[in-house]
């Protein structure tokens, strides 16, 4: 298979790989390069301290987490730059004046360090032509017509200068990040300090993607081939790789559906990923199954009904874990809703009524467990009876069969009534 021969190819047969990483020397050419097409820009930072760093995963490289720390302060001074450089503002020269001087700082301390550096000239460039431009802004400081036009555009150019600095610090970080992920999946965990390190880079990576879609950052994860070495992880039968880490690279799976569904859906279709994430069988795989069924809909309901899991889905429901069998829950909602007729008549076969009756019967003592399974027999037959993939007449016929069952397994005409009258008429509150 192809995806088993991309699994176990050596570092030096992906270009992505095949540098040693070093702060102070550059990254493989392709990573230099900048496409021509636009970067959206959906998602603003908020935080003033970028997320995907941290220092746990850093620890060992102290001069690359001082960079790093260096580059995420140019790049919040240049954001509140950029937004506070309003080119409008012609009666507040001073508008941007704490901006100014707080990017201008942070310009001498790492003029050194970024001019040694042959992936960041670029950027020190940029930064070295910040003075000259704001020597400009204070020199048209008077409220006569030229100095109020000279003004607007040379705040105009500082804002976009601004910009093109948060730009150029972004994909330097990006580089470094996917870089991180890529050594540290490729590494098996040999003890728990190598474990925390895929963990911590796992989590950085995802935090980078919830931060919206970027053309740019999505061209450097396809060429590392990261979704690829997530599939290894997941999917690693010799059980190199933790608990832990799988479920972390599960959750990367879906956070990279959600960053981009044109491209990494087929790649979740036609890999080995569902089949894995059943496979688990934890609470934290079967929740990523629901999410990506939320994202994926129809194509991955239909996948999952063809490759005959329903059956494994359903089984989980009699979990002695209590997390799981929530998580199996939601999970078998979405399928019911999703599904279409021969999606629910496989639950159906595997007798979902009956074992949802029995979870709602019993109940337990712990609070999860009565919010969880308090009528899920009518959140099943409202979730049928709202479904995308089922007709009107199918619609009935699926209640009437939910109905005729109900009955059958019912232990008393009191609990029948309660159960029909909540199928038919909706739960009291």
């Amino acid at each position: 298979m192809i995806w088993t021969d991309s699994c176990h190819q050596s570092a030096s047969d992906l270009p992505f790989l095949s540098f040693p990483i070093s702060v102070f020397s550059p990254f493989p050419s392709f990573l230099h390069s900048s496409t021509s097409f636009h970067t959206p820009k959906h998602t603003q930072i908020k935080s003033t301290e970028f997320p995907s760093v941290s220092s746990l995963s850093l620890m060992d490289d102290p001069p690359k987490h001082r960079l790093l720390t260096l580059l995420n302060a140019l790049k919040e001074a240049s954001k509140a730059l950029h937004t506070n450089t309003n080119p409008f503002s012609f009666l507040f020269p001073t508008d941007s004046s704490t901006a100014i001087d707080t990017l201008l700082d942070l310009e001498a301390k790492a003029h050194a360090v970024l001019s040694s550096d042959p992936s960041l000239r670029n950027l020190s460039r940029m930064l070295s032509s910040l003075p000259s431009l704001i020597d400009k802004l204070h020199k048209h400081s008077g409220y006569f017509p030229r100095s109020l036009l000279q003004r607007h555009f040379t705040k105009c150019k500082i804002s976009h200068l601004a910009s093109a600095i948060q730009s150029e610090i972004q994909k330097y970080i990006d580089r470094v990040a996917v870089r991180d992920l890529v050594d540290a999946l490729q590494e098996p965990p040999s003890w728990h300090d190598e474990e925390q390190r895929q963990v911590n880079a796992l989590v950085e990576f995802r935090q980078r993607l919830s931060q919206g879609f970027d053309l740019e950052f999505q061209d450097l994860i396809l060429r590392a081939k990261v979704f690829t070495l997530l599939e290894c992880v997941l999917f690693e039968k010799s059980n190199s790789s933790s608990k832990r880490v799988k479920e972390e690279a599960a959750m990367t799976i879906a956070a990279l559906v959600k960053f981009n569904k044109n491209v990494f859906v087929g790649l979740v279709l036609m890999g080995p990923t569902i089949k894995a994430l059943i496979a688990m069988g934890s609470a934290c795989s079967i929740g990523v199954l629901s999410a990506l069924i939320n994202f994926i809909r129809s194509p991955l309901v239909d996948e999952i009904l063809c490759s005959g899991e329903i059956p494994k889905i359903i089984g989980f429901l009699r979990s002695r874990e209590l997390g799981l069998r929530v998580a199996a829950l939601e999970c078998v909602l979405e399928l019911g809703y999703i599904g279409r007729m021969e999606v629910v008549e496989a639950m159906v076969k595997e007798g979902v009524i009956e074992i949802l009756m029995d979870l709602q019967r019993e109940g337990c003592s712990e609070c999860e467990c009565d919010l969880a399974f308090g009528n899920c027999v009518s959140r099943f037959a409202i979730q049928m009876e709202v479904s995308e993939g089922l007709s009107s007449q199918e619609k009935r016929e699926v209640k009437s069969e939910i109905l005729n069952i109900v009955k059958e397994v019912s232990q008393s005409e009191a609990e029948f009534a309660t159960v029909s009258a909540e199928i038919l008429w909706g739960s009291s509150p």
